[in-house]
């Protein structure tokens, strides 16, 4: 067996990059699986490639601010697999300005993506658990969940031109140790992982036309700076930046048997990078 069977897991934004790494390890360790993605088709096939290596998987696709979509997300692990496990507040993406820049839009943008979709998500979570959670102390038994939020450096020690990202990054950080406090009772073990520079379509470098990622209609800006990449290698101990798999398995530690005696924590997954 391995150590996540019966489980039930939410991974928001697993469609691709470091959410479809996390998705993939979980199923690979058992646990069945309800992926995410703002486009149904990177959504859907990650939940066919699931199946495929015989898994089970149900996709939820669309965007996590929007209203509604925790308890649809939420829903969905009840109705489909009759439980709740393991939730990974895992999507986002940036939308960067220096703050003379910067909009009130891009501002309120980043903190609804990785702030107030990660607390709606826990908020719809919160009375499936309690019940659960209830039914197993009267039955003598002690079941442990897990949350793990995505944080990043940016939130830890800010990053030049990310006031919005940086903001709610670390603000996701709070969230974390109060749900560590407020879920205690329930043997919730809430944790947050926060990354360094992971190669994704979000942080290729930047060529001669500067890709964009379309949300909600917005054209938004990726990539970074060739210069600032190898900058950010020089800076890290290990000497590159990590996969979305090494990535998934720092998320994966947080979810796993081991982490059941560990809450209100953050780990940085970044190759030894200290700012």
């Amino acid at each position: 067996m391995t150590k996540l069977t019966g489980k039930v897991a939410l991974v928001s934004g697993s469609g691709r990059g470091i959410g479809r790494s996390i998705a993939l390890k979980l199923a690979r360790e058992g646990a069945k699986v309800v992926v995410n993605d703002l486009d149904a088709e990177p959504g859907d096939a990650v939940v066919a490639e699931i199946r495929a290596a015989g898994g089970e998987a149900v996709a939820v696709n669309g965007s996590v601010v929007e209203s509604g979509f925790a308890d649809r997300f939420v829903g969905a692990a009840m109705e489909t697999f009759g439980g709740l496990d393991i939730i990974v507040n895992n999507a986002g993406y940036t939308w960067d300005s220096t703050i003379q820049k910067m909009t009130d839009e891009q501002f309120q943008a980043m903190l609804d993506v990785h702030l107030v979709a990660p607390f709606r998500i826990l908020r719809a979570a919160s009375e499936p658990i309690r019940i659960l959670a209830k039914k197993e102390a009267e039955a003598g038994q002690e079941i442990f969940r897990k949350v793990v939020n995505i944080s990043s450096i940016a939130g830890l020690y800010g990053n030049a031109g990310q006031a919005s990202y940086s903001s709610a990054k670390a603000s996701l950080i709070g969230l974390t140790r109060t749900m560590c406090k407020e879920w205690g009772r329930y043997k919730v073990n809430v944790n947050c992982v926060a990354f360094g520079l992971i190669n994704t379509r979000l942080t290729q470098p930047i060529e001669a036309q500067q890709k964009t990622i379309d949300v909600a209609g917005r054209d938004i800006k990726v990539g970074v700076q060739p210069q600032l990449l190898d900058a950010m290698a020089r800076m890290i101990p290990l000497g590159r930046g990590g996969t979305p798999e090494e990535a998934a398995d720092a998320v994966y530690l947080f979810c796993s048997p081991e982490s059941n005696y560990i809450s209100g924590q953050v780990v940085v997954c970044g190759g030894g990078i200290l700012m």
